[in-house]
């Protein structure tokens, strides 16, 4: 094994540290701007002997192990070729050969706003390490500068923590091991014309309440107008003789008496028997209940529970039957639901625990709740609750995004803007949103958001802003941009795609026109609601002078790239200790900067500067990019046109990702992999799993009855207006605060059902525009109120800027009450007073 061992001397001592093959292939794994940092010099000099040089420049060479602030050093690098060489005293017994170089080199500070793209520590949580000369204990310190609950509270709330959250485990655990997966055993069979169906339950269930799955050629409750065809389902109770003995064959001479116990199901078929042909199979349930009284006779062996099923289909009917002796309740589900729900956002909005980890606690806690609710869940069936076009989408775009910013063509842009508009902040600030907004109009806007984050760093970085303020205002205005279009938010995906509604005039064009005119008003009326609250130019810089702010986000970057390696082995070891070292490094700087003092430094520098200081890198590399992304939102574009293309969002980001890492050509493969925002997809996937487990529970459902039972309960004359109201306010305040996929396929069904009901009498437009305001601006309330929040918080976090639940809540809460409002109006006076639809 060859590897290479450097001696460096500083203030009359000599130090070595050992740079093995392995130990570069995770120096490869680091962020391009940390490897490059003179504290890794040995490394990147190792890593040229072996393969070449690279296309960036060598950087001025440093020791790593240096403690002191003398910038006169030397350092001597001793080849060694030793195969069973493992770190020893630096000398081959067996060859006896020595190479070696002596260099003396002044170590400049390199600036921390070129570390931006680094995988950056949560922004005001920074971990500061002391490592002292050799001998010396390590010292550790912790700064925090917005106050973050994890070191204020202490030992006492650590304590407490701890202490609930594994009460939670234990909960969940003891049910996960006490309860089986819940399996049902379908039934081919088939209800013949003009005959009766029966099906006698095997056993005699726990409780009065029983559920019946039927799949096969079914329309929904919302098509039951368009047919007059049904099969009927109701459950009997079979008084049989006492010498019965097997209960599943029941003869007619062995029945004293058969009473019907529950009302008849009716499950609408097509009108016309050949129509079933052709038709998708869908799973329709119902749960009926027997009642106390008779259930106790079923229990104590004096009756037996019979399904009886029955058409008025002109020809047999197949169906594949089910039933469930132990179907969950959905009113007590639901409070258990809402708990669940509660418990997270706790979770998040006090930051006890890390929101992924949060999310992670949620829903596997509320698969326990079911699992003690009898209906736990299989892994296969776990597995389809998480939309994997969605995290297809992200990763995809994430590597791209990853491999475009190795070209600079984000700090370009981010001059760019800089100049047109003669670095003016709010002028810039409003391109730039604006800018976001249409590119969400006819992108999703999780891709848009991916794209745009880096920029908008590098253009806050540029002009010495906050990014936190500046990147809420532009994830706001991608999802009010998101609004105007069929194809910009997948709530009004889902809308839109619903077959009832494209058959009833809805399609791209009325939506984008309908949507124009409130979505033009609230982007206008969001401008100065976010005017209001960030009034002065302070309010979007930092609290502290840049210097010090740049110290401590340099820290930030290199702790977090030190957090991201263990000491599993020696060679990770010997990189972090190395990472650590330079984190002592700047520390020190950092306490001497708050022990002097600093005065904040306006940016003086000209464009020209800015224009040498950001070049594009790789010009080769961003053609590639460039023609990667073309064919990836070419393809995005046609995704609304299913005849000329096939693929989905997700297998289109996926394809172009693995495009571009062919035209890239990478060899260092893992170091883009490590960029991916993994924490963010297993957050999306914790979510996508808890939102289903809770409409398990029955909480989406039960959000559904109550509004529309409140619309239902109002004269005849106000109904438009009650449920234009119910359905915009309900679903903007619910998608704020859960998954507004989920609660769109819910409310849609809502929508039709009262559009379908000839004794209300209500158009289905209004309604639909309605819910597609409702849901997508309300993903505005909250931080994980829509994917694009949660993405743009992940990026940031990555370059080291963190805003919380809260510092996103007091910006976004707000501005969604004011885009509602204004949805309000615009519809009470469109639909209700103009009648427009």
């Amino acid at each position: 094994m060859e590897s290479t061992v450097t001696y460096c001397y500083s203030n009359g001592i000599w130090r070595k540290s050992q740079v093995t093959e392995a130990s570069l292939e995770i120096w490869r794994t680091l962020p391009a701007a940390i490897r490059q940092d003179p504290s890794l010099a040995s490394f990147r000099q190792e890593h040229e002997r072996l393969h070449g040089p690279d296309d960036d420049p060598l950087p001025n060479e440093d020791c790593s192990a240096d403690d002191g602030d003398d910038n006169s050093k030397e350092f001597i690098t001793i080849k060694v070729t030793n195969p069973s060489q493992n770190g020893g005293d630096g000398t081959d017994s067996a060859s006896g050969k020595l190479t070696a170089t002596t260099t003396a080199t002044a170590t400049p500070s390199p600036r921390a706003g070129n570390k931006h793209q680094q995988n950056g520590e949560k922004h005001g949580h920074n971990a500061t390490m002391d490592h002292g000369g050799e001998g010396d204990e390590h010292e550790v310190t912790m700064h925090s500068m917005h106050g973050h609950p994890h070191q204020q509270h202490g030992k006492v709330f650590s304590t407490v923590k701890i202490s609930a959250l594994l009460v939670v485990w234990l909960i969940f655990t003891g049910f996960l091991m006490s309860k089986n997966e819940k399996e049902l055993e379908p039934r081919q069979m088939s209800i013949p014309e003009g005959r009766i169906r029966t099906y006698i339950l095997p056993d005699s269930p726990p409780g009065s309440r029983v559920g019946i799955y039927l799949k096969g050629a079914f329309l929904n409750d919302q098509q039951h107008n368009m047919t007059s065809n049904y099969v009927s389902v109701n459950l009997q109770l079979l008084y049989t003789n006492s010498n019965t003995s097997n209960l599943t064959n029941i003869q007619d001479h062995d029945v004293k008496h058969v009473e019907n116990v529950t009302d008849a199901w009716l499950v609408p078929v097509p009108a016309y028997p050949d129509q079933m042909d052709r038709m998708d199979e869908i799973t329709r349930k119902h749960v009926f209940d027997i009642g106390t009284a008779s259930h106790r006779k079923v229990a104590n062996g004096k009756a037996v529970i019979r399904v009886h099923m029955s058409s008025n289909v002109e020809a047999d009917v197949p169906v594949k039957f089910t039933y469930d002796s132990t179907p969950i309740d959905k009113e007590t589900g639901v409070i258990y639901a809402a708990i669940v729900l509660l418990g997270l956002y706790v979770l998040i909005i006090w930051e006890i625990v890390n929101r992924t980890f949060a999310a992670m606690i949620a829903s596997t806690l509320a698969i326990g709740v079911l699992a003690a609710m009898d209906e736990r869940p299989s892994m296969p069936k776990l597995i389809s609750w998480i939309d994997v076009e969605t995290l297809l989408l992200l990763f995809g775009m994430m590597i791209m995004v990853a491999i475009l910013s190795e070209t600079g063509i984000f700090d370009f842009l981010a001059v760019y803007a800089y100049q047109v508009t003669n670095g003016r902040v709010w002028p810039l600030i409003n391109c730039l949103c604006i800018f976001t907004a249409v590119l969400s109009s006819f992108l999703d806007n999780v891709t848009t958001v991916l794209l745009m984050t880096p920029v908008t760093i590098r253009l806050c970085e540029v002009m010495e802003l906050n990014p936190v303020p500046v990147l809420m205002s532009m994830v706001i205005y991608s999802n009010v941009g998101g609004t105007l279009t069929p194809v910009g938010d997948p709530p009004n995906v889902i809308i839109a795609s619903n077959s009832y509604i494209s058959k009833n005039g809805v399609n791209f064009a009325t939506f984008t026109l309908h949507m124009a005119i409130p979505i033009a008003i609230v982007m206008v009326t969001t401008y100065f609601q976010l005017r209001m609250k960030f009034k002065t130019i302070s309010d979007l810089r930092f609290s502290e002078p840049q210097d010090v702010q740049e110290i401590r986000h340099e820290i930030a970057v290199w702790q977090r790239a030190a957090a991201s390696l263990s000491s599993y082995s020696k060679d990770e070891d010997l990189v972090r200790e190395t990472l650590l070292k330079k984190v002592n490094k700047l520390s020190r700087s950092l306490k001497k900067k708050l022990v002097s003092g600093s005065v904040p430094v306006e940016y003086k520098a000209t464009l020209e500067e800015l224009k040498n200081k950001y070049p594009i890198r790789n010009k080769v590399l961003l053609v590639k990019s460039a023609v990667t992304l073309a064919f990836v939102i070419t393809f995005f574009f046609l995704h609304s046109a299913p005849d000329i293309q096939k693929l989905s969002l997700g297998w289109t980001a996926l394809l172009g990702a693995v495009l571009l890492l062919i035209l890239a050509d990478r060899e260092d493969i893992e170091s883009v992999i490590a960029r991916v925002e993994w924490s963010t997809l297993l957050f999306f996937a914790a979510l996508f799993i808890l939102m289903e487990a809770l409409a398990e529970l029955g909480l989406i459902e039960w959000i559904g009855k109550q509004t529309e039972n409140v619309i239902l309960s109002v004269s005849e004359e106000s109904r438009l207006a009650v449920a234009i109201l119910l359905i915009l306010w309900v679903s903007a305040f619910a998608s704020a605060f859960v998954d507004n996929i989920p609660l769109t396929t819910m409310m849609v069904k809502i929508a039709i059902g009262l559009a379908e009901n000839e004794a209300l009498d209500l158009p289905l437009k209004p309604l639909v525009w309605a819910l597609a305001l409702g849901a997508c601006l309300g993903g505005n309330g909250t931080l994980i109120g829509a994917s694009a929040n949660v993405v743009c918080a992940g990026v940031a976090e990555q370059h080291g800027y963190r805003f919380t639940f809260i510092e996103y809540f007091k910006v976004g809460f707000p501005v969604m009450v004011g885009s509602v409002i204004v949805s309000t109006v615009y519809l009470l006076f469109a639909h209700v007073v103009f009648t427009w639809h």
